[in-house]
């Protein structure tokens, strides 16, 4: 299938396993179809502009089949509820809802500490959204529910616009604690924030060491937070500390032991809530806030709170970090989702997720609970212990309703040093993310400047702003690497109408008078000029220079025409005047004038005859003479290549820029007598040259092929600026 006459038989089955090579001998393969441009592809394919599909139309029409598909689409529940498998599932759901219930609760509650809100609320936060994703939701593994990173975003906020000091009593200068809790439990059912994921551990040190810090946000808040905890160091309160230290031990001791004993238990020990209780009963006993100064968790109302409305004067406050959290939390939960969905074969609708995400937040924030998304512990825990759907979800978020109900206020003496002792040891897999900077370091090392880059900026400009500045500078690093693109000369694998870059493939060739160019990025305005000059570079010649060189002597010798015109023009002037005052003095007898007439007649007779020969011979010389404006007559060198081909096929769109540049290539190339094809476009690419009317009498769509194995065999036919003519017969 080459270009070569008898290309032979090349032992490439020795390279394949035994198996394949018997199948590919058995197969024997043969493939024969016209040489192919663009023209003749759209006529033999019958290409027409796709019709726009009037989508307006579909959403007026009404039906029951079609209320009957929107209900289902919109409350998934209906769809897959009524077919679910009791016998199969149940048992593997129910105690997969109850070991997530386990962990929702300690979770619950220190997350709430994390949202600057009383921890009831994050028990609102756990069941309110978790039963309503239940009913709209798709994916049926990811546990929805307080999270550590939204909650640090709702904190984040709500610390800022209510801090402790716009609370402070006249009378006494003490906090109102419960002035605090209500405007903050306000802004924190309204508003969406976007924070920082590396205060999420800094913001835990105060419970850690019972400090009572000023609120800080903005630039460099996590900065001195840590200045601030170094500095009131000596304030710590010891009793808050041992119980944070001797929770974390405990919390690590758990894990490490569910992760020995993963094979043997049937789920995991609830180490979380193990040690929760445990505190709870100490601290009760022992009477850790009276005798030892330690903050505990406090009243805890029974019973659900009724719904409020949001606070419509936060709106324009909080617009823009209710949009940056929605992002946020919505890329959690459908990436874990589309993971869960892969691993066990089947789809998740991401319209519909955003749909069930933006309702669980909704109506969670009308009955006062924050921001959520889904938990990747939680969901992990959801998965291994058996359950197959949301209805271990909803027996979680029962579970919870329980607690909030009736068991809630037991936990009115639980220390809040082990709710963030809880969150800091949870923190474990997010800090081992510091070891993707060794795989990022070998895999890919500009990724791994974008990592850094948003490390960095989190830390120092604070989330909002760290999360803006490592978008911009991921937007800025695509935008670079399109100006870094891998340019290549390719040549023909022998026996193949493959075509691979020349310096990669140590057998691949180039065909000898054509030239086939290729970038692995899209041309586009931001890298047009670099994609133009590196393929002059690539093809061996100085095509400005050449261009140049061409102009000044095509100059010259037009100037050396008019002064030999100017020059034969004033003796032929001399000669016809002479002749005329000859005429006319000669002739003065009847006799001399009809004996000059005949000797005239004779003599005008041989001098038309020989001017007529002197005009046909000229004729044939000026036929026979080569053309003077070529690069051969005019003394310059030639290009060793007669033929380009611009393989196309990573072009993604066109803009203007591209247009233009490919118009001058077309035009500087022929300037130095080189055909130049092109190869590979996408219909969509196609039809925006169509759009941008690359196409003219100079530049049709015979200049567009296929393939570039077509392009190449056309070049090899014409390889001279021949008329282009169909070539249907030639067979690859």
């Amino acid at each position: 299938m080459g270009l070569s006459e008898a290309p032979g038989e090349r032992d490439t089955q020795a390279l394949l396993p035994t198996t394949q090579a018997m199948e590919l001998r058995r197969r024997n393969y043969h493939v024969e179809r016209p040489l192919l441009n663009q023209e003749q592809l759209e006529e033999l394919g019958s290409r027409s502009s796709a019709a726009g599909t009037l989508q307006w139309r579909t959403w007026f029409r009404c039906s029951r089949a079609r209320a009957r598909a929107l209900l289902l689409q919109y409350l998934p529940v209906l769809a897959w509820l009524p077919q679910y498998p009791v016998r199969d599932w149940l048992l593997g759901d129910l105690l997969s809802g109850l070991s997530v219930a386990i962990m929702q609760l300690p979770q619950g509650l220190a997350y709430a500490l994390l949202a600057g809100l009383p921890p009831v609320f994050g028990l609102y936060s756990s069941f309110y959204p978790v039963f309503i994703y239940f009913l709209f939701g798709t994916s049926r593994h990811i546990s929805v529910g307080t999270f550590a990173i939204m909650s640090v975003m709702v904190g984040s906020v709500t610390e800022s616009l209510a801090p402790d000091e716009a609370f402070l009593q006249a009378s006494n200068s003490t906090v109102d604690v419960a002035a605090r809790d209500t405007t903050r439990v306000q802004l924190a059912s309204t508003l969406s924030v976007l924070v920082g994921l590396f205060q999420v551990f800094i913001s835990q040190l105060k419970y850690v060491f019972g400090l009572h810090l000023s609120s800080r946000s903005g630039p460099l808040s996590l900065i001195y937070t840590v200045l601030e905890v170094c500095w009131k160091l000596p304030e710590t309160v010891i009793g808050t500390m041992v119980t944070a230290v001797v929770a974390g031990v405990v919390l690590v001791l758990v894990k490490l032991l569910n992760d020995k004993l993963r094979r043997h238990l049937p789920m995991p020990l609830p180490g979380e809530l193990l040690t929760l209780i445990g505190a709870t009963g100490i601290s009760y006993g022992v009477g850790l806030q009276h005798r030892f100064e330690v903050d505990v968790v406090g009243r805890i109302p029974a019973g659900l709170v009724p719904p409020v409305a949001p606070s419509p004067q936060l709106f324009a406050k909080l617009v823009g970090n209710a949009f940056a959290i929605a992002v946020v939390g919505f890329a959690i939960a459908i990436s874990l989702g589309k993971i869960f969905a892969l691993r066990h074969g089947y789809r998740v609708d991401s319209n519909q997720e955003l749909v069930a995400l933006g309702l669980s937040n909704l109506i969670g924030g009308i009955f006062q609970c924050f921001p959520v998304s889904c938990s990747m512990s939680r969901s992990l825990v959801q998965e291994s212990t058996g359950g197959n759907t949301q209805v271990a979800g909803a027996i979680s978020s029962l579970f919870i309703l329980i607690i909030i109900v009736k068991l809630g206020e037991l936990f009115q003496d639980l220390p809040k040093a082990v709710l963030a002792a809880v969150i800091i040891v949870n923190l474990k897999g997010m800090l081992k993310q510091f070891t993707d900077i060794c795989s990022l370091w070998k895999a890919n090392r500009a990724d791994l400047l974008i990592w850094l880059v948003t490390f960095l900026a989190t830390i120092l400009l604070n989330l909002d702003l760290g999360l803006a500045v490592a978008v911009v500078f991921s937007l800025l690093l695509v935008v670079v690497r399109t100006q870094l693109p891998r340019y290549s000369v390719l040549g023909q694998v022998p026996d193949t109408d493959i075509y691979r870059d020349v310096a990669e493939y140590s057998e691949a060739r180039e065909v000898p008078g054509v030239k086939v160019f290729r970038s692995s990025a899209t041309m586009y305005f931001a890298n047009a000029e670099l994609y133009s000059d590196t393929l002059k570079q690539k093809c061996g010649v100085d095509v400005d220079h050449l261009i140049t060189q061409k102009k000044k002597l095509l100059r010259k010798q037009e100037l050396k025409l008019k002064r030999l015109q100017k020059q034969n023009k004033l003796p032929k002037q001399a000669a016809a005047s002479k002749a005329t005052s000859i005429s006319i003095n000669v002739n003065t007898s009847v006799a001399d004038i009809e004996s000059n007439d005949v000797e005239g007649s004779k003599a005008e007779q041989v001098s038309a005859g020989t001017e007529l020969e002197d005009i046909a011979a000229r004729g044939q010389e000026d036929a026979k003479a080569p053309d003077m404006s070529s690069l051969k007559a005019l003394g310059l060198p030639q290009p060793d290549f007669h033929s380009l081909i611009l393989d196309l096929s990573s072009l993604s769109f066109v803009d203007t820029v591209c247009l233009k540049s490919l118009k001058n290539i077309f035009r500087d190339f022929r300037e130095i007598e080189v055909e130049v094809y092109m190869a590979a476009c996408h219909s969509p690419v196609v039809t925006q040259l169509e759009a941008g009317h690359f196409f003219d009498s100079s530049i049709t769509k015979q200049h567009l092929f296929a393939s570039v194995h077509d392009a190449v065999i056309f070049a090899l036919q014409h390889p001279r600026s021949d008329p282009i003519n169909p070539v249907l017969a030639t067979k690859l």
